[in-house]
């Protein structure tokens, strides 16, 4: 509905359009134009479509068409004109009746058609009589290029045992030709070479599968496709390309072992984890379709294990467990290889896996003694004495021939002998009593050796447990201070007991606290039991006096609960303290103390105080001494030390003022950044001239020292003596001259040094060696 709505507006657009006065004149002016053009031009070109065959050659024109104008009376008053695309040197026209001839050969492929345009004029007036036209020359196809491949070689890859028709790969050719005329681009496929496992669409390239192969029988298949143009007719123009097919593994093959029976042998002397032996299953695919598990299958699988080996899928056996050749010489195990990964279409082809029989032999064996026990626990009452009976131990040779063992006990250097043993029947005594409380087990190690053969050596650890005795008494845990005021009452607790026992009691330790039968009767004190491994002790009368008695020596008796039991008397300190009913620790042993010493209270404080008196006149006299030996003139001193400028180098005395800088000695400042040595090795003559310039006269040593003299004179902490004040000058300006050896005119030659050998034995090798050389120099 919408669109008949949309037609009608348009018509009634349409109708409009020309009522419109603007467009009646432009319509008006138009059609005038147009009966104009068609009163003063009557068009009247003939012509049929101009072909031009390519790859043409003559060596005269080839005719292509004519060109004819209607008003051509065959009056020769007409001329022909081309122009355009290869006029006058590809194409050429007879001015006189418009033929068209082509002079050159053509190319389609690389020109496909030419444009051109005609006129027709008169001689007479050179006025056209027909419009310039426009027209085209197409170049006509021939087979002149054959097919190519422009993507070959091939390679296509395909899995084996495809079914038939399995698309492969698909090849493409290509043809220069003009596929819009004739058959020169059209193209056929063929199988040059690949039958009859493959096959080829003719009209599109396709391959294709035309059996099923065996990449275990053949991996790769050279195919050659052709193509031919012309649809396979006459003069036809082909290329071929060459494909090559190969076959992709799949998983159709079973693994099979190589041997129905193998035989393998291992030593009873083989530890677990050897090496037995190895199988192989051969699988003719490859890579992960060849991939196998090993099992072993049976009762063996407790003594031998077999694992993969997946670099080369060998199944490997290993000994899982000892082997005994006097207990089974001889195994025989299954085992089995089964594909890791399988391909369910090819199950109804059987199973994927295979089985074989492995018989092992075990090979006899010289093997060491064997305990009857690896580890032997031993027990022995301490204190036992010297060869009492700890054990025995028992070792065999496990081979037939049943050698004789000796046995010995393996002592580190860190142990005591304490043990020694039979080495006929491999009885452990003790050699000295044993003491629970320092060491309750012992742990020894016993070898056992063949006696015709020292090599075959085994060993067995003895833990040996030294049962306990009771053998000490009981006593205190620790030392016990006790206290008692002078004023405690009858039946008051002044101390809590405990008692230990070194020895180990099986039922517990349980202790009883008496007095002793020598305090029984005249003891100020009692004891009270308090059945758990305690007791305490009370005051038996009332009120203690320290002048009389300072300390009570209380002799308790312990009692413990072994077999047999053993008693111990154990005295308890008891100190009378001046006190009300509270004990002061610190105060009763100080009390304690000065009752020990004989002194009093007052006594000790005099002594006290004597102390601290001389301390004080220590500490004062220490005081006066430091501030004496603090010089007045340490200031002053270091000053002096900041003014001396050390330096390294040789010169002409204090002359030389050009080896250093001479302002040094006149600052005040503390110079103390250390300067590297300046090399004037060089300079060392010219120095030394330029340092007699210098003398005593010279005006920057008279500043120097009148300045320093001006300073020490009007320093009231100057030292009352003046030898920091003496200046000494040597050069020429001082009577003992210069005392540097640089430009002397002697030499060592010309020294005498036999005066070294009147100094003594002393200097006897130093005169040798300035004689040798001054014989040298002679």
């Amino acid at each position: 509905m919408n669109c008949s709505a949309l037609l009608s507006l348009m018509l009634m657009l349409v109708q409009l359009w020309p009522c419109s006065p603007s467009m009646q004149n432009h319509n008006a002016q138009n059609i005038d134009l147009s009966f104009t053009a068609a009163r003063r031009v009557k068009r009247g070109w003939v012509w049929e479509p101009l072909f031009a065959t390519e790859e043409q050659t003559s060596l005269v024109p080839v005719y292509v068409g004519q060109l004819k104008s209607d008003l051509d009376k065959q009056d020769g008053n007409l001329k022909y004109i081309l122009t355009g695309e290869g006029a006058g040197s590809i194409f050429t026209i007879d001015e006189n009746n418009g033929k068209i001839y082509v002079t050159q050969k053509l190319d389609r492929e690389k020109k496909p058609f030419y444009t051109l345009r005609a006129q027709a004029i008169n001689r007479s007036t050179q006025l056209p009589v027909e419009p310039e036209s426009e027209f085209i020359i197409k170049v006509r196809d021939v087979n002149d290029h054959e097919p190519q491949f422009l993507d070959g070689p091939y390679v296509a890859t395909v899995p084996e045992m495809s079914p038939e028709g399995t698309s492969v790969t698909q090849v493409t050719a290509t043809d220069g030709d003009d596929p819009s005329y004739g058959n020169s681009a059209r193209l056929l496929y063929s199988l040059i070479q690949g039958q009859p496992y493959f096959s080829v669409e003719p009209k599109t390239g396709v391959i294709r599968m035309a059996s099923q192969m065996d990449r275990e029988t053949k991996d790769q298949y050279l195919v050659i496709i052709q193509a031919k143009d012309m649809v396979g007719q006459a003069g036809a123009l082909s290329a071929t390309a060459t494909v090559t097919i190969n076959l992709s593994d799949i998983n159709d093959n079973p693994p099979k072992f190589q041997q129905r029976l193998y035989y393998l042998s291992v030593s009873e002397e083989a530890p677990v984890g050897t090496t037995v032996g190895t199988v192989f299953a051969e699988d003719s695919d490859i890579g992960e379709n060849a991939a196998m598990n090993y099992f072993i299958e049976g009762d063996s699988s407790d003594v031998f294990d077999i694992i993969t080996n997946n670099e080369t899928q060998e199944g490997i056996i290993l000994l899982k467990k000892r082997v005994d050749y006097e207990s089974k010489r001889r195994y025989s195990i299954q085992a089995k290889v089964v594909n890791r990964y399988i391909d369910d279409r090819f199950l109804k082809e059987g199973p994927f896996e295979d089985k074989t029989i492995v018989k092992i032999n075990v090979e006899d064996a010289d093997e060491p003694p064997v305990f009857t026990l690896e580890n032997y626990v031993m027990e022995i009452a301490e204190a036992a004495v010297s060869g009492s009976l700890v054990g025995v131990v028992t070792a065999r040779d496990p081979d037939d021939d049943d050698c004789p063992v000796r046995y010995s006990i393996v002592h580190g250097m860190h142990l005591k002998r304490l043990f020694s043993i039979n080495e006929h029947n491999g009885t452990i005594i003790t050699t000295k009593p044993l003491d629970r409380e320092i060491a309750s087990w012992h742990n020894i190690t016993v070898t056992a050796t063949e006696t015709r053969n020292p090599e075959k050596i085994s060993e067995a650890n003895v833990y040996i447990q030294v049962l306990d005795v009771n053998d000490h008494a009981p006593e205190f845990p620790k030392y016990y201070e006790t206290f008692v005021c002078e004023n405690a009452a009858s039946g008051q607790l002044i101390q809590h007991i405990s008692a230990v026992d070194k020895d180990d009691s099986a039922e517990g330790h349980h202790f009883y606290f008496s007095l002793a039968q020598e305090a029984t009767n005249n003891s100020h004190f009692t004891v009270k039991d308090n059945q758990d491994n305690t007791a305490g002790i009370f005051t038996a009368k009332s009120g203690f006096r320290r002048q009389e008695q300072f300390s009570f020596y209380l002799p308790i008796l312990i009692l413990d609960n072994g077999t047999p039991p053993l008693t111990s008397t154990n005295t308890l300190t008891i100190t009378v303290c001046d006190c009300d009913t509270e004990v002061n620790t610190f105060y009763c042993r100080y009390g304690a103390f000065m009752y020990a010493m004989g002194l009093s209270t007052e006594a000790l404080v005099a002594v006290l105080a004597c102390i601290l008196i001389l301390l004080v006149f220590f500490l004062a006299i220490v005081a006066i001494r430091q501030q004496r030996k603090k010089s007045p003139f340490s200031e002053k001193m270091e000053e002096f030390r900041e003014n001396i400028v050390r330096y390294d180098d040789e010169g002409g005395g204090e002359e030389d003022t050009e080896a250093f800088d001479i302002s040094a000695l006149r600052t005040r400042t503390v110079m103390r950044t250390h300067k590297p040595r300046k090399n004037i090795t060089t300079e060392i003559h010219s120095l030394y001239r330029q340092s007699l310039q210098v003398g005593p006269d010279s005006a920057i040593f008279r500043q120097f020292i009148s300045e320093k003299l001006e300073e020490a004179n009007t320093d009231p902490s100057a030292p009352p003596y003046d030898s920091l004040q003496t200046y000494a000058f040597e050069g020429t300006g001082s009577l003992a001259g210069s005392l540097s050896s640089l430009g002397s005119n002697m030499s060592d030659v010309d020294q005498s040094y036999d005066y070294l050998t009147d100094w003594g034995p002393h200097f006897k090798q130093l005169a040798g060696m300035y004689t040798s050389q001054r014989s040298v120099g002679d």
